[in-house]
């Protein structure tokens, strides 16, 4: 029923782009035939995964996206949110909402805040100097609202995609040394990319606690955070509040709950992996809701029901020929069900 329930998810498109277009050192880019079974599969997987907002990441082009919608049936329903001219030259995050829920005009943040700051000369004297120079995000975060429900307040949406885990290549940097660097090349570049996803993730944090702190907007963060739920990227990230209140006692005001967790909360077993590198299963893909989604909480609108994740492709290893993604795909879903202290 319409304005009685909320659904988010987040879907990374695996390097969408229009075939024949380079993408990083692929000069070529994708066929014909594997873009035809990429469009296929990505339709097919918006189709079994459909909810009120799509959070994408790895976007190369726009008409890609719009051929994905108009191939999976939704292309009147939805209105595809691309930055403007986004035709094949970088990666972003892009978005997909329903038509009427849609509200203002889409934003992509690129830059840092201006106060961010990653220095210290450290706690005690045993502690060496640390200083972090970066102002940016990697794929610049999408940021836009819904309107659910006629009445009540817009829900604040980000899409993000941090930093991969995998070592940032460091060969081509001038002080590299292939003698001294390169039996270590492996640990520096897997340094290298643990630090850029901790300061993205901080970066949003603090774009997170302007928008939460003190407000009662609902706010929802999509995304691939190329890290776990209990990761120091996740802990940053979501403020680690405490899950296990009293019913409609809790909730923090700039925190944000894992769809992950309140779904493990239903449930007798763990089973929620949306990667496989090596044989290691991981969930690097989150849906984060505020207060307001989060069932013990004083503060609640939306009651959380349910989570789905399609990650059956992850078992075939040949993604690039099989027009498959690399990624689950996770859905999160709300009931309109407000505690009664926001009733009152």
């Amino acid at each position: 029923m319409a304005g009685r329930t909320v659904s988010f998810t987040t879907f990374n498109l695996y390097n969408l782009n229009e075939p024949g277009l380079p993408m990083y050192d692929d000069r070529d880019g994708w066929s014909h035939a594997v873009y035809d079974r990429k469009i296929a599969w990505t339709a097919r997987l918006m189709q079994e995964m459909e909810a009120d907002v799509f959070g994408f990441q790895e976007l190369w082009h726009g008409e890609s996206l719009d051929a994905a919608l108009k191939a999976a049936g939704l292309q009147s329903r939805y209105t595809p949110l691309v930055p403007p001219g986004h035709t094949g030259g970088k990666i972003v995050c892009a978005g997909a909402v329903l038509e009427d829920i849609l509200e203002g005009t889409p934003e992509w943040i690129t830059d840092f805040p201006d106060d961010f700051v990653l220095r210290s000369k450290g706690e005690d004297p045993q502690t060496g100097d640390i200083a972090v120079a970066i102002n940016s995000f990697s794929r610049p975060v999408l940021r836009f609202t819904i309107r659910p429900r006629k009445t009540g307040p817009l829900i604040a949406v980000f899409v993000c995609h941090f930093k991969s885990k995998g070592p940032t290549q460091i060969w081509r940097e001038s002080w590299y040394d292939k003698d001294i660097h390169g039996p270590h090349r492996d640990a520096i570049g897997g340094a290298l990319s643990t630090i850029r996803r901790t300061a993205e993730a901080t970066a949003l944090r603090m774009i997170l606690t302007r928008e939460m702190k003190g407000t009662d907007t609902p706010v929802v963060v999509i995304g691939d955070l190329n890290d776990g739920q209990h990761s120091n990227t996740l802990n940053i990230l979501s403020g680690q509040p405490r899950f296990l209140t009293a019913l409609a006692e809790g909730g923090g005001d700039t925190d944000l709950y894992t769809a992950q967790t309140l779904q493990q909360y239903r449930s007798q077993t763990d089973v929620y992996y949306t990667h496989i590198y090596q044989d290691t299963r991981e969930s690097l893909d989150h849906i984060l809701v505020s207060q307001e989604f989060y069932d013990n909480s004083r503060r609640r609108i939306w009651a959380f029901d349910g989570l789905t994740i399609a990650n059956d492709h992850l078992n075939d290893d040949g993604h690039k020929e099989s027009g498959t993604g690399d990624h689950g795909v996770v859905r999160a879903a709300f009931k309109y069900m407000p505690a009664k202290a926001v009733l009152a």
